[in-house]
């Protein structure tokens, strides 16, 4: 028991100023991390927030539920995502946003943090891809009697369809949402506290229709895939799915991207850094 950190098995939450000072030590080790390491752990970040949206899109493709009933229970599923990524470990990119916090502290240079960050997002993308694969040739898009790759379609020319603009402010909303309930579960020290810590954040982001880059590398290309196919009979369907293509998820993955970047290290990153870290702050 000599080496065990005994402040580690209380059950209370950490108070924020601790949270901040953990961010940025858990920053550093991403920084740090060697990249084929951080490459493989991104992979499964990417496939994990796929399993969030493939879950969500089952539980949208039910057309008895009511609009709220979908949004809710849609974010609920998504959930499933940023819960593993907290708990079983992995790298993600919107999450890491939060490295910002090291990088104000001098802990790490502007180079380490970019190619951090780059190594993460291609990982993720790699990781979503390898889902779509999976679950394209296991036909998930044929449950429900095809319903779900109808879903999938609407959901994807929906995320498509709003301008660039539109798009990257979308994405700042819904990364102050994602690295506050990463921030949150930093403060947690159970499974079970993890768990409910990104509940509420996630599923208001996915009920109020923002934009996560990491999770549209799963819902753009699977919607791509499903329509160049042509496996989903698309007469019900009331979305403009010639939006699909894709320059049309460049534009969407790209300013998603963004605006993730802004709403997670300005919003969240940067203020609780000045808040609890910078130099004469109360602590």
């Amino acid at each position: 028991m000599a080496d065990v950190d005994l402040s580690e098995l209380k059950p209370d939450a950490l108070a924020p100023a601790a949270v901040e000072a953990k961010a940025e030590k858990l920053g550093v080790g991403k920084a740090n991390m060697p990249v084929g390491k951080a490459f493989l752990s991104s992979i499964l970040a990417g496939m994990f927030i796929g399993m969030g949206g493939m879950f969500m899109l089952l539980v949208k493709s039910d057309s008895t539920l009511t609009f709220a009933a979908s949004s809710l229970l849609g974010g609920l599923a998504f959930a499933l995502g940023l819960f593993l990524v907290i708990t079983a470990g992995s790298e993600l990119f919107t999450g890491n946003c939060l490295m910002i916090m090291g990088k104000m502290s001098s802990k790490y240079s502007w180079g380490k943090l970019l190619k951090s960050w780059l190594v993460v997002w291609v990982g993720n993308f790699c990781g979503a891809l390898i889902l779509i694969f999976l679950l394209y040739f296991g036909n998930f898009y044929g449950m429900n009697g095809g319903a779900v790759g109808a879903t999938m379609l609407t959901v994807a020319a929906g995320k498509i369809a709003p301008s660039w603009s539109v798009l990257f402010f979308k994405g700042i909303m819904c990364n102050i949402l994602v690295c506050l309930a990463v921030w949150v579960g930093f403060s947690a020290r159970t499974v079970v506290d993890k768990f409910f810590t990104v509940l509420l954040p996630i599923i208001a982001f996915v009920a109020c229709g923002f934009e996560h880059c990491v999770a549209n590398m799963f819902f753009l290309p699977m919607g791509l895939v499903i329509k160049s196919a042509g496996v989903v009979n698309v007469a019900n369907i009331t979305a403009n799915i010639d939006v699909i293509t894709l320059a049309g998820v460049f534009k969407n993955i790209s300013a998603a991207t963004l605006g993730n970047i802004v709403g997670g290290c300005i919003f969240v990153g940067v203020i609780y850094w000045l808040i609890y870290a910078k130099k004469g702050s109360q602590k």
